[in-house]
């Protein structure tokens, strides 16, 4: 075909003008879809985050100076709101991590086999304590008297009243003399091992009838744990060993099924185990905290 009888072809582009929304509606569902994300992430970590770390999360806003009086990394029950993955959004205690599971599982086994050998340790010392009393005259008559069993927490020694052979004068906190020999001579064996001590006293049910006004078997009690303190004390034991001396007045009876036996008039010495003393002193550490903040919040009252 020959150039002059070619078709010619001509393009047209027909241009169409873009409506009055334009792009942006693209732009308005990306921040819808960013939000919803947010959104979503929100819930998770406040379904997924441990009830201690929101109350913490709550008293930092209440006082962000808490962390700053106390020190430490945060106000709340952990170390971070989400300690990171896990499955079990339910779980009160927040999410972990694969390697957090098998360092807890580690840690628990350590504190077992911790828990394992403080208990033969206790019943050790239970058995010195037991062929002290059989080697010793002055002991041996008054193992009726003294009592050994290993409980919750630690190992208990209770040194109980006969009827003819009470430990301190009636009404009193005198130690008697044999009492005081008792105390002394066990105190050396309570002091070669490092585990704190609790001291208990105990009345029968009977009501204090004499003394000052508002005296007590209350005040009684705890003035008879005081007593065999010292006692334990002079006998070599070092005084902070001591962690807690109590009165329990009767409101603990050894035989509450006759609340007036002079068995129930007795003192209990505790050797702690860890779990025991760390639950004591945890307990003193919660209180003084309330302490704190009820001081504070008066202040700035003022």
């Amino acid at each position: 075909m020959s150039d002059d009888t070619r078709p010619i072809v001509i393009k047209r582009v027909k241009k169409v003008a873009a409506g009055a929304h334009g792009g942006a509606w693209k732009l308005a569902y990306a921040d819808f879809v960013t939000a919803m994300m947010a959104f979503f992430l929100l819930m998770w970590l406040l379904g997924s985050t441990a009830k201690g770390d929101l109350e913490g999360i709550a008293d930092f806003f209440k006082n962000p100076l808490k962390v700053a009086m106390r020190g430490g990394e945060g106000v709340g029950d952990a170390t971070s709101i989400l300690k990171g993955g896990g499955k079990d959004l339910t779980a009160s205690s927040g999410q972990v991590k694969r390697g957090d599971v098998k360092s807890n599982r580690v840690l628990q086994e350590k504190r077992r086999e911790f828990e394992r050998r403080e208990r033969i340790a206790l019943e050790g010392l239970k058995r010195r304590i037991e062929q002290l009393i059989n080697d010793s005259p002055q002991l041996l008559q008054f193992k009726n008297q003294l009592l050994l069993d290993i409980t919750t927490e630690g190992l208990r020694i209770q040194i109980v009243d006969e009827l003819s052979r009470p430990m301190f004068d009636l009404s009193s906190d005198q130690l008697k003399p044999y009492t005081q020999e008792i105390l002394r001579q066990i105190a050396p064996v309570l002091n070669g091992v490092p585990n704190r001590l609790s001291l208990a006293g105990h009345t029968d049910a009977a009501q204090y009838a004499s003394g000052a006004r508002g005296f007590s078997n209350w005040e009684l009690s705890a003035n008879r744990a005081n007593a065999s303190r010292r006692e334990l004390v002079a006998g070599g034991l070092a005084d902070l060993k001591i962690l807690r001396v109590v009165g329990l007045s009767s409101s603990v009876l050894f035989d509450p099924n006759d609340p007036l036996n002079p068995i129930n008039r007795r003192i209990s010495i505790i050797v702690l185990n860890k779990r025991t003393e760390m639950g004591i002193l945890e307990e003193s550490y919660e209180f003084d905290a309330e302490e704190e903040d009820a001081s504070n919040t008066a202040s700035a009252g003022e």
